[in-house]
């Protein structure tokens, strides 16, 4: 059984970073490196992701998002796109398993529509069945930043909404019950945002590793929060 996250003091000093985001990319290519087919990869970094996710919140990172599968990514090959999803379904089964002794919420970001019956139930389950947890994991899937941006909008005008401040688009999006968003990091070399967290990023600070995704480690997290440390943010001022 997993047990409860306990934070750690191995990262000297309090963490600044409320909350943390990470593009997982480079996962096929890790497994075409190792002559293995592209699910493989995906398989590999699923595992990497529990690490992570766990390093953060032992340091004391309030919420994480991951961006495990965009609305672009049905674009990919059947084959590929129906081993994430198997991946996923085995995930969600774990994951119930561990909710008793977890102390983390599951938030499941974007459309979930396209998803299998089960798929939904199971996340929806999930959602309800960890909501009284402290830390936050939004795991963002069928996800885009354009297309939560229009479903807080539509969610306005269902509401009657004439005009609208920025405030009330911060509380119809999708991440709305986590902190303000510290830190984008990306792997595997690309240095864009990809349709992901739009909104959020406003005053985000970003993070970019040629490292692939499945190659990620405790050590890399405990640097990145480091690297953070060293960062002046200003937010418009001087």
């Amino acid at each position: 059984m997993a047990k409860k996250i306990k934070k750690t003091e191995t990262v000297a000093g309090e963490c600044p970073i409320h909350h943390i985001a990470f593009i997982m990319d480079g996962n096929g290519r890790w497994a075409k490196k190792r002559a293995m087919p592209r699910e493989f990869g995906h398989k590999f970094g699923a595992d990497v992701y529990r690490t992570v996710m766990k390093r953060c919140f032992e340091l004391g990172i309030r919420a994480t998002t991951f961006y495990v599968f965009s609305t672009e990514n049905w674009k990919r090959p059947e084959k590929e796109v129906s081993a994430i999803l198997t991946l996923l379904d085995e995930y969600l089964d774990r994951c119930e398993k561990e909710l008793i002794e977890n102390d983390v919420r599951f938030i499941f970001i974007g459309d979930k529509s396209p998803f299998s019956d089960s798929l939904r139930e199971k996340m929806l389950r999930i959602e309800r069945n960890s909501i009284n947890n402290h830390y936050i994991c939004n795991l963002a899937l069928n996800y885009g930043g354009r297309s939560e941006l229009v479903y807080a909008v539509n969610q306005l005008l269902k509401e009657g909404k004439e005009s609208v401040v920025e405030e009330d688009i911060s509380a119809r999006i999708y991440t709305k019950e986590s902190p303000e968003l510290d830190l984008i990091v990306r792997t595997g070399g690309d240095l864009r945002i990809s349709n992901f967290l739009l909104w959020q990023a406003a005053y985000a600070e970003f993070y970019f590793t040629d490292k692939l995704w499945p190659d990620m480690s405790v050590k890399d997290v405990d640097e990145i929060v480091e690297n953070f440390k060293q960062r002046n943010r200003r937010f418009g001022g001087v």
